[in-house]
């Protein structure tokens, strides 16, 4: 089985954090997004996974060669002309069944059993309350019939959540060809679902699996859900802290300092941070920051980040400096 991660995208939702690194690479509970992709597949075999890079892409490829040991190939999206396209760019590299996913998502999927499949293809899905933010699929008789994005009139409740796996990877790649060469596009993107739409066309069986769990990671708000998400789950980890009070779940980098504070729950702190006098819930504090005399609450601090003196609700990209004893940012 092959692999296609897309990640060429550039992560406008999560700015200011993405000026400076590509939004797979965000942290969430102690590792990047990609991370908790990543470990996903430690336990399949995997021939080969294909990243679709792009913007900071250089930074993707670093992490992954010191983080894991997976054969790995870097194609590079030069244009985002969207998803169906991501995958057009590795044909040269499909010659099996493929996995695709698509790294806003944090799922959990029984993967181990996909060389079970007989069909053409699977469609991962969530249930959700309101359809209309999301592309849904229609059933009949347990296969798919159509896709459709982001319904005003709901059809369907099943949300698709941006994991495939396609058995008929040559039909799905021909039809791909055929969304380009027909110019089909949406909001001047191709997108899967055309190419998944024809292949049902073409007599394709796709079957949709539902997940229990789906969790956004695209923006600032959805990404502390799935920071506490994973801390509940995962049960974090901490760290010595002096002359301070932890309350978990959290995650504290054991290179973290932290003094005269309480931290928790609900947080994150990476590598050489230091938290000093400070109150600190539900928040992500990234590599090499520093807090003083502050209290934060749903904030998302960037690497190399200094904040002093404030009660505030914050979203501080890299290497910013947030002085409230002064009354100015610097």
């Amino acid at each position: 089985m092959k692999v296609i991660i897309p990640l060429a995208g550039f992560g406008t939702r999560l700015r200011p954090h993405t000026y400076t690194k590509p939004k797979p690479l965000i942290n969430v509970a102690g590792k990047p997004i990609l991370g908790h992709i990543l470990d996903k597949l430690k336990d399949l075999e995997v021939e080969q996974i294909i990243f679709i890079v792009g913007w900071l892409g250089d930074q993707i490829e670093d992490y992954v060669k010191k983080t894991y040991d997976f054969p790995a190939r870097y194609v590079e999206q030069k244009e985002l002309l969207g998803q169906a396209h991501a995958i057009w760019l590795a044909r040269d590299h499909i010659n099996e069944p493929v996995l695709i996913i698509f790294v806003d998502t944090i799922f959990e999927a029984d993967l181990s059993r996909l060389d079970e499949v007989a069909s053409d293809g699977v469609i991962y899905v969530k249930e959700v309350e309101d359809p209309r933010r999301f592309g849904i699929v229609l059933l009949e008789n347990g296969w798919i019939t159509k896709l459709i994005e982001k319904p005003a009139t709901p059809v369907s409740n099943l949300a698709v959540i941006g994991l495939y796996y396609i058995r008929n990877w040559r039909l799905l790649l021909d039809c791909i060809e055929e969304v380009i060469r027909r110019d089909i596009k949406t909001k001047g993107e191709y997108f899967l679902a055309d190419a998944f739409q024809l292949m049902i066309h073409r007599g394709a069986k796709l079957e949709a699996i539902p997940v229990e769990v789906w969790e956004d990671c695209g923006k600032p708000e959805t990404l502390l859900k799935t920071n506490r998400y994973l801390l509940e789950n995962s049960g974090g980890q901490v760290t010595v802290a002096e002359n301070s009070i932890i309350i978990p779940p959290v995650y504290i980098a054991h290179s973290a300092t932290i003094t005269n504070s309480i931290i928790g729950p609900y947080v994150t702190i990476a590598d050489n941070s230091v938290i000093r006098n400070s109150i600190i819930r539900d928040s992500i504090i990234n590599e090499g920051s520093q807090i003083e005399d502050a209290m934060l609450s749903r904030s998302l601090i960037g690497n190399n980040a200094r904040v002093r003196g404030t009660f505030e609700r914050l979203n501080v990209g890299d290497s910013s400096q947030i002085d409230f004893a002064l009354g100015e940012e610097l």
